[in-house]
């Protein structure tokens, strides 16, 4: 994909067109021998890009608010990074799966590195007070790169992993995202306690390690197109065909001589209105795909009703600890607990995975989650927060890992990216809304509702994941009808 076209025929096509190769039945032949190597520098990348992640990104609003911001600026830097990174997302999507992922991957995390080592400099040698602009620049454009890194990367797992260890590589990745949770707060604290630059330092070094570990991976990152088309590529090859009609016509008849005119090509220009289209539909691929596809409209609704409702008791906590006069100290007593359940729990996932139907996991978690929110209705002091916490993240991974590898094997190659995208923006969107509707709660109908409110939204997923997850978890094909299945039959037909 992309400038480079690698090579189809019929084998090609067959490898990705087949059902049994996406749910993982069978695997095709070039994916025989998982690349390990490739897998271990993923993971290390991973890890490493959260931990300095995690380490500036809880020292970044007492730095604002330490060089005299209000809490007002701090929240609109938050809000548009964040609003940033949803944006970007689905656009840097098309070039990553047209074949760009390991140079948008690569040169993102130089950006973002370049981007906090200025930060880092700034504070060393400005005496501590950088200018807001330069501030509110560096952390646009490390948002900005870190969305597109975060949309290229999705879709590798599926390039560097077989089918059958797609669990253990997510859990993997799920397992750093934890460990970077419990080690980069405390670790970008104590940092922070030494020299404010320090912390952004690290964030930067972590991020030339994910450069390294990217650029030293084997693999070229590129689904293997199986068609010959997207959007684009057919309304190029729809102003060929354009282009050829008029050659034909213009060398249909002879001269008097009998000699055939040399034919002239009629000059078939590009409308921008034809560009723009083919660019939307390509865009908005990976949204069809999910539309029309059961298993993603499952993972769809389940993660982003998650993240929701974990963002909403986060923030109900926080506003009722803030309340019983607890400081600082406590919440971060609710993250590391937390953070570390859910590293054990993803730790613990490839082996309950493999010790339990998908459909039974899927809807054990979905149910026993319910308790345990409607408890932090009734919970105390920070210990009860933890435990409860803690007892969600837990329990969660064995789902997660189930669904991410589930939709990883459902998605065709060349539309990782774009179907990524949708669903890491819905989850996005939920959980920027729901500290809003938790604070209104909150305010007009007091400390418990957020989390009873929470727990009836968990009741409705579990029903609807007890409904749906037996027909949708046993094939991660999409239906015929589909935008991938209409690309693939196209290029089958060519």
């Amino acid at each position: 994909m992309g400038s480079s076209v690698p090579e189809t025929g019929a084998s090609r096509v067959q490898a990705v067109a087949t059902p049994a190769a996406l749910i993982g039945d069978t695997e095709p032949a070039k994916h025989t021998e998982p690349p390990t190597r490739d897998v271990r520098l993923f993971w290390c990348a991973n890890a490493a890009d959260s931990l300095g992640s995690q380490a500036s990104g809880v020292v970044l609003p007492l730095l604002l608010l330490g060089l005299g911001y209000s809490p007002a600026v701090v929240g609109l830097v938050a809000g548009v990074s964040t609003a940033t990174g949803l944006m970007l997302g689905p656009l840097v999507a098309i070039p990553a799966d047209r074949g760009a992922r390991k140079r948008v991957m690569f040169w993102s995390a130089v950006v973002s590195a370049l981007a906090m080592g200025s930060v880092a400099v700034v504070l060393a040698v400005a005496e501590g007070r950088p200018s807001l602009v330069h501030l509110l620049g560096a952390v646009l454009v490390e948002r900005t790169a870190t969305a597109c890194y975060e949309a290229a990367a999705r879709g590798t797992v599926a390039l560097i992993s077989t089918p059958g260890n797609l669990p253990r590589v997510v859990a993997g990745l799920e397992a750093g995202d934890r460990g970077a949770l419990v080690a980069g707060p405390a670790l970008g604290g104590m940092l922070y306690q030494v020299s404010r630059a320090l912390p952004f330092v690290l964030d930067a070094v972590s991020y030339a390690v994910t450069a390294v570990c990217v650029r030293a991976m084997r693999s070229h990152l590129r689904a293997d197109r199986t068609d010959g088309a997207d959007a684009v590529d057919m309304t190029n090859r729809a102003d060929a065909a354009d282009r050829a009609d008029g050659a034909s016509e213009s060398a249909g008849g002879a001269g008097q001589d009998g000699s055939v005119p040399r034919p002239v090509p009629r000059p078939v220009p590009r409308s921008a209105h034809g560009t723009w289209s083919a660019l939307a539909a390509e865009a908005s691929a990976g949204v069809r795909l999910v539309r029309t596809t059961p298993l993603l409209r499952l993972v769809l609704v389940w993660t982003t009703t998650v993240n929701g409702v974990l963002a909403a008791l986060y923030y109900d906590a926080v506003f009722t600890l803030q309340e019983s006069g607890y400081g600082g100290t406590p919440m971060g007593l609710v993250l590391a607990l937390s953070g570390a359940a859910g590293l054990a729990g993803s730790l613990a996932a490839p082996r309950l995975v493999r010790g339990l139907s998908p459909v039974r996991a899927v809807v054990t978690v979905s149910w026993l989650m319910i308790p345990l929110a409607a408890a932090l209705a009734t919970a105390g002091g920070p210990l009860a927060y933890g435990a409860l916490f803690g007892g969600l993240c837990l329990i969660m991974p064995s789902a997660t890992v189930i669904l991410q590898a589930r939709a990883i094997q459902g998605t065709p190659p060349e539309l990782q990216a774009r179907a990524g995208s949708v669903l890491a923006t819905a989850a996005g969107g939920a959980a920027a809304v729901a500290p809003a509707l938790a604070g209104f709660l909150t305010a007009h109908a007091g400390a418990a509702v957020p989390a009873l409110a929470s727990a009836g939204v968990l009741v409705l997923l579990a029903l609807h994941t007890t409904l749906r997850a037996g027909r949708t978890l046993a094939s991660g094909v999409p239906p015929k009808g589909t935008p991938a299945e209409g690309v693939r039959a196209r290029g089958r037909d060519q």
